[in-house]
């Protein structure tokens, strides 16, 4: 708290906080102290007053903490002025406020002047050095800190701080100097700022760290509240200030705090461009070799490649491929992060594959010539696993692009994620998991288009290879296999599934309630399940890859291995079963009749010398046949109907159960007196009103059979007044039926109630006995007491929500809409004004539980009050009760029969409430409505305006357009040219991106887990398209032939259906030929289509197009094609067959009858390989130095790495090689080579520490030098006498870790090449033979 109000005493002093002679504040002045404080001196002419001979920072800063103390004293008094205070302690804290008002204004007038000339001055050297200004609104965010009156600082003060603090950092860092000062020199204790810092000349080195760490930590906190003082800061000071941090003589949290400090500075593009001219590289290579001691320093330091891949990378143009970016990485540090991604054990493993990963999709040749295209592949095959969706998914977006496809052998690099299945042979059980994995990514990569067909290439040498692993019988996991097929084609096994595999008879009592109620359940919004989808498209040429594959003939091996069977024998038979009804459905019936043929299950069924075989082979026909026939049964003929069938097994049970209902009706209506004057006293109710005593069933009996004859309601009413006695118990102020527990067997009584009040208004006698009891009228004095401004309020009213919840109250509910379902019970309603009373009901706040049972039990089949209380709860002014009406009121529209306009008319209504959820729930309903031709021609006719609904109601307008008069009322208003205008240039686009996006959720593997509400909307069902609208009318085609857009699609397609690079116009063209399908799925737009001759050419590049994405494209385009009967038999021509219905109709689907066609890719030749640099360095100058590299290079090589690392061992202790690990030279060539080669985590960390040199900024400058003497130019002449020759030359040093690498020469040769012949195939490549090579040295010892 800026002040502390202190206890009063016996003085009745207060605490006031004012200022001393040492601008400190003091909280414990009595009154007659505050008084002498105007009283001291504040010059307002010159701010040199104020701090006498001192200079403009410590200026800035002593006034910055004057500021504070004045504003604290300020806050402080009004804080008191806020109290109960006497007159004369008042009058001192005003004074006191207005004496810290004014010492306010004159420190920022003294500020201002001071930091004016300070700004003038680093104005013209910000021009000089060419910095950055900053662009952005920074002075929004600092007003709304001062708003909260927090204690943050302008800009100008924070400019002042940041450059305070690096001036800090640099002062410590001049250790070395201080040694040789004089006492002339200025000592950095003169300032404020500099005042508590360590003297570098004496100060131990902990104390160091410890203070460069506190003003690093400063730094960062000022630039993470101060974002505009990152772009007035310079990079490079930043880092000059902070080198000596990142030394091996500094703690890993020094170093962990720079990086921070670095990342936190970069901001944009050209700060990392200035950080790529700062000397970064080995530091950062240092660090990542470091051991998991370390690991604040190797977070921070992978968090700082992140930030430059981020900010620094140029991303490619529209116009580009993916991954023909630039990331801003060196080879030197791109190979340390690659060490950690490829080391198991390192706890940084996860983040820096993702990071490869990203730097792939946007510098693919980087990663090429690093090595890390290698890493990813091993990392997709061996975990972890959490990553291998990830990885998947970035490989198929670089198979898809044939300039990216390159970098990846064919058959060799993407196969290596089968590894997991292919190798599970003799692992066991326990290798479960694994396979799990490895299933979910083939599953991940046949469900694109680029993953199909890469694993089609070499006659689906990758598809068999999977299928082929369930011939081995020995095989325990073959289950994991035989699920991702299930999975892969959509199969959704229903509960008997589990009694088929495990052998038990299918019988139709096995069925459960649950599979029964199924088709009572209701999604929102519902469509029918009849329709095929674009994934039955895909799954239909899925089904053609796998037969083709033998996948039918692997099945049938697994039933050969046994003639008893097995649950895994009876699973493979299921999938079979499941596969023919699918190709049964999906495929033209030529294509499904040579699937559905099984010629070996037949021949083994019809093999007679072989009694084994054929007991299989009947085994297997007669479940599938079992499966078909069991199936067939319990699926209705028509998905989506719920009308009663009377073929149908319950026909049967429903027709006796009708028959026997009117039978009992008939023999109750004819019951003579004696036996209805002796039924009467067997229910008890006349002899006791304990309710637990009465007879039910034999008053269930009464009720549904006599008492509807009018003569003995009569009888009841008049003669026994039984009825009386029992319309008593559920008067709800006798707390007999209201009381009773809300349970289930209690509800009993409820329906009991109902079919009383049913039978008292079949008769006149009945209903005037309803006129005249008090039932109703306690009903309505029991909502009376809901009323928040009744006169006198109970304490526990009847429909309280406790009540309602607990008791049989809300069967209240129920009886009242059993009375609304007759006319005469709507006139009892209204004249007991119970009407009124819902009305009121409906206004009352958390009481969503009785508006919900007044909506769902009233009957809107009558014209009247009920419709009105519906509508008044659609408007009612809270918005989940708008939202639960409008969703009953769907449910109603949904289970009418025939299209009601009332409902309607209420439902439009729903598209003007002012919430947007409400809205968009009456859109949903409103087209799921109008999916009926009568519905949609009765919407038409009333409207209703839908400009406000923006995006949410474009598809009901695109509902509307296809029928004539809504197209004629939406031309009328400008819509269709508007929105003609709009698709042609901009939402063609958004459609494909649309369409993509929802089919690879539709086809993700964890839809089931993590369902989303747009993949439910979505279906897989072709969403509505504009031009496929319009083509509907034909008023709407005249208007698109008179705009020609048909004709320019042609002409683009034609003239760039086979581009593979410029990504802009691929993501056109899918737009164009998406167009052009919907187009041709009517039969009215099919003559365009064939009037420019334009599906040839979808055809041509359906079939030979690079890109894979876009055959995909052409695949679903001919399906929409194929949707008229014209237009399959136009496909039919070009041997693209079409899936027909029983009745001869096309559904929408077509495949090729060549699939090895479709799903060719042409062969490529594999580019990536890790590159060589051209540049060499110079030999060693000793044979001691020629060992040493040569140990060296020979530790990249895993066969001899341990003879290596201890030859090092042993010359290290040698005194005539001492001398060498303390070389900066040789340091260098030791990092240039673990740099240019693949080496492992380890190895690098060995290498570091086998050198006695420490990383600081002399050895770091010696190393530059380094890199420069050392180079042999390009155009310089070898010695005749070279070296000793290896295969590969010494790379150039590589450039700064941030700078942007040029494009080297890239040779195909292996990491691991040691024999003679491949060193003379690599020196046959090259002209020269190299100075320097990296290649291990080989020697032979023993053997001799």
């Amino acid at each position: 708290m800026p002040v502390t109000v202190s206890e009063h005493s016996s003085h009745g002093s207060l605490s006031i906080p004012h200022s001393t002679d040492d601008g400190t504040s003091n909280g414990t002045a009595t009154p007659t102290t505050a008084q002498s404080v105007p009283n001291q001196s504040w010059a307002t002419s010159d701010s040199s007053t104020l701090v006498p001979e001192a200079d403009r920072e410590s200026q800035l800063q002593f006034l910055s903490e004057q500021l504070k103390v004045e504003k604290r004293i300020k806050e402080g008094a009004e804080n008191l002025l806020l109290m109960d205070l006497n007159g004369a302690l008042r009058s001192q804290v005003e004074s006191e406020l207005a004496t810290a008002k004014k010492k306010i204004q004159v420190i920022q007038k003294s500020m201002e002047s001071v930091s004016g000339r300070t700004a003038r001055k680093r104005s013209v050297e910000t021009n000089v050095n060419g910095r950055r200004k900053f662009t952005g609104q920074p002075l929004q965010s600092t007003v709304g800190w001062k708003e909260e009156g927090t204690e943050r600082d302008d800009f100008r003060t924070a400019m002042h701080q940041a450059n305070s603090a690096i001036k800090a950092l640099v002062l410590l860092s001049k250790q070395h100097s201080y040694n040789h000062t004089t006492s002339s020199a200025g000592s950095p204790s003169t300032s404020p700022s500099t005042s508590t810092l360590p003297n570098p000349a004496t100060a131990s080195e902990a104390e160091l760290n410890r203070a460069r760490i506190e003003n690093m930590a400063k730094l960062i906190s000022l630039l993470q509240r101060n974002v505009r003082v990152k772009y007035e800061l310079d990079v490079g000071e930043v880092v000059h200030a902070v080198l000596p941090s990142l030394a091996d003589k500094a703690s890993k949290q020094a170093r962990a705090t720079a990086y921070r400090l670095i990342r936190h500075a970069l901001v944009d593009s050209h700060s990392v461009r200035r950080l790529g001219e700062q000397n970064m590289d080995w530091y950062i290579v240092k660090s990542l070799s470091r051991d998991n001691k370390h690991t604040v320093e190797k977070e921070q330091v992978i968090k700082l490649i992140r930030t430059v891949v981020d900010i620094g990378s140029e991303r490619h143009s529209p116009h580009s491929t993916i991954g023909s970016g630039t990331v801003p990485l060196s080879d030197a540090v791109m190979r340390a992060l690659i060490a950690v991604a490829e080391y198991p054990e390192d706890p940084f493993k996860p983040i820096c594959v993702q990071t490869l990963t990203e730097i792939m999709l946007i510098d693919i040749d980087l990663m090429a010539r690093t090595g890390g295209i290698r890493v990813l592949l091993h990392a997709l095959s061996e975990g972890p696993m959490e990553m291998a969706p990830l990885l998947a998914a970035a490989f198929l977006h670089i198979v898809d692009s044939p300039k990216t496809r390159a970098y990846l052998a064919p058959g060799t690099d993407l196969e290596i994620a089968l590894s997991g299945i292919t190798d599970a042979y003799g692992k066991g059980p326990e290798y479960k998991d694994k396979i799990k994995g490895c299933t979910a990514i083939v599953s991940s990569m046949l469900r694109t288009w680029s993953g199909l067909m890469y694993c089609c290439i070499n006659d689906m040498t990758a598809i068999r290879v999977v299928i082929d692993c369930l011939r081995v019988p020995s095989l325990e996991t073959r289950e994991v296999i035989l699920d991702m097929f299930f999975d892969l084609l959509n199969i959704k096994p229903p509960e008997w599934h589990r009694a088929f595999i495990d052998g038990r008879r299918l019988t139709t009592y096995r069925r459960s309630r649950h599979s029964a109620d199924l088709g009572h359940q209701h999604d929102i919004p519902h469509k029918s399940q009849d329709t095929l989808k674009l994934t039955d498209q895909y799954i239909a040429l899925l089904i053609l890859v796998f037969s083709k594959a033998g996948l039918l003939d692997a099945l049938t091996s697994m039933f050969e291995e046994s003639s008893v069977g097995s649950a895994l024998s009876r699973k493979a038979t299921l999938l079979m079963a499941e596969i023919l009804q699918k190709a049964n459905r999906v495929l033209p019936l030529s294509i499904a009749a040579r699937i559905q043929a099984l010629p070996r299950v037949f021949s083994l069924a019809s093999d007679y010398d072989d009694n084994e075989h054929r007991i299989v082979g009947s085994s297997a026909l007669s479940a599938i046949d079992s499966f078909n026939r069991y199936r067939s049964r319990l699926e209705p003929a028509v998905k989506g109907d719920t009308r009663p069938r009377a073929n149908s097994i319950e026909e049967a049970v429903r027709r006796g159960q009708r028959q026997a209902e009117q039978v009992k009706l008939k023999i109750g209506m004819q019951m003579d007196d004696k036996t209805f004057q002796t039924l009467l006293p067997e229910t008890q109710v006349m002899l006791t009103k304990d309710h637990t005593k009465w007879n039910f069933d034999t008053l269930q009996d009464l009720i549904e059979g006599p008492l509807h004859n009018a003569k003995r309601m009569e009888e009841a009413i008049k003669a026994s007044r039984y009825i009386r006695k029992l319309m008593s118990f559920f008067h709800p102020f006798n707390h007999r039926f209201s009381d009773v527990a809300n349970t289930k067997p209690n509800q009993r009584w409820v329906r009991l109630a109902c079919s009383l009040l049913n039978a008292l208004m079949a008769s006149t006698d009945g209903i005037r006995f309803l006129q005249e009891d008090e039932f109703l009228g306690q009903l309505v004095r029991s909502f009376d007491q809901l009323d928040p401004v009744t006169p006198t309020p109970v304490s526990d009213p009847i429909f309280s929500k406790k009540r309602v919840q607990e008791t049989l109250t809300a069967g209240y509910f129920e009886m009242l809409g059993t009375l609304s379902k007759r006319q005469e019970g709507v006139e009892l309603l209204e004249k007991f004004k119970l009407f009124t009373a819902f009305y009121h009901l409906t206004e009352l706040r958390s009481r969503e539980d009785l508006i919900k049972g007044i909506i769902e039990n009233l009957d809107y089949s009558i014209d009247g009050h009920s419709r009105i209380v519906l509508s008044k709860t659609l408007t009612s002014v809270y918005k989940h009760v708008r939202h639960y009406a409008t969703n009953y009121l769907g449910g109603l529209i949904r289970n009418s029969q025939t299209a009601n306009a009332w409902m309607l008319r209420l439902l439009l209504t729903q598209l003007y409430d002012p919430a947007p959820e409400v809205r968009e729930l009456a859109v949903r309903f409103l087209e799921e409505a109008c999916e009926s031709t009568d519905v949609l021609q009765m919407v038409v006719e009333m409207q209703p305006t839908l400009d406000h609904l923006g995006e949410v109601g474009h598809p009901l307008l695109l509902k509307f357009m296809s029928t004539p008069t809504g197209f004629r009322f939406l031309y009328a208003a400008d819509y269709i040219d508007r929105q003609m205008e709009l698709w042609f240039h901009e939402r063609n686009l958004h459609y494909v991106v649309h369409i993509e996006v929802f089919l690879a959720k539709a086809f993700s593997q964890n839809l089931a887990e993590d369902i989303d509400d747009d993949v439910l909307a979505f279906e897989g069902i072709v969403p509505s398209h504009f031009y496929g609208v319009m083509a509907k009318t034909e008023l709407g085609c005249e208007v698109l032939q008179e705009k020609g857009h048909f004709v320019e699609f042609a002409h683009f397609i034609r003239q760039h259906g086979l581009e593979s690079e410029d990504r802009e116009v691929i993501l056109k063209l899918k737009s164009v030929l998406w167009a052009v399908g919907n187009i041709g799925a009517t039969e009215r737009g099919l003559p365009f289509l064939e009037e420019e001759e334009i599906i040839p050419a979808i055809l041509e590049i359906a079939e030979q197009s690079l890109v894979l994405s876009v055959r995909g494209t052409c695949f679903f385009v001919l399906g929409l094609i194929s949707s008229t009967p014209q237009g399959a038999e136009i496909l039919d021509d070009y041997h693209w067959e079409a899936t027909l219905s029983p009745l001869g109709l096309p559904t929408g689907l077509c495949v090729p009858v060549d699939v090895d066609k479709f799903v060719s890719i042409p062969h490529w030749d594999c580019v990536a390989s890790e590159a060589v640099d051209d540049t060499r360095l110079a030999p060693p100058e000793s044979d001691e130095e020629m060992e040493v590299m040569t140990a060296i290079y020979n530790l990249a090589n895993t066969v001899i790495a341990n003879t290596a690392s201890r030859s090092l061992t042993k010359m290290r202790s040698k005194p005539e090689y001492r001398h060498i690990f303390s070389s900066p030279s040789m340091f260098y060539r030791a990092l240039h080579t673990i740099s240019s080669q693949k080496y492992k985590l380890p190895v690098r960390r060995y290498i570091f520490d086998l050198f006695n040199l420490e990383l600081d900024t002399d050895v770091i400058q010696q190393l530059s030098e380094c890199s420069i003497s050392l180079r042999i130019p390009l155009t310089a002449q070898e010695p005749a006498s070279a070296v000793e020759p290896s295969p590969a030359p010494a790379q150039a040093p590589p450039p700064p870790p941030f700078r942007p690498m040029s494009v080297r020469h890239v040779v195909s040769d292996s990491d691991d090449e040691e024999s003679e012949v491949d060193e003379k195939e690599v020196a046959a490549k090259k002209p020269r033979a190299p100075v320097m090579s990296l290649r291990p040295k080989s020697r032979i010892i023993g053997f001799r």
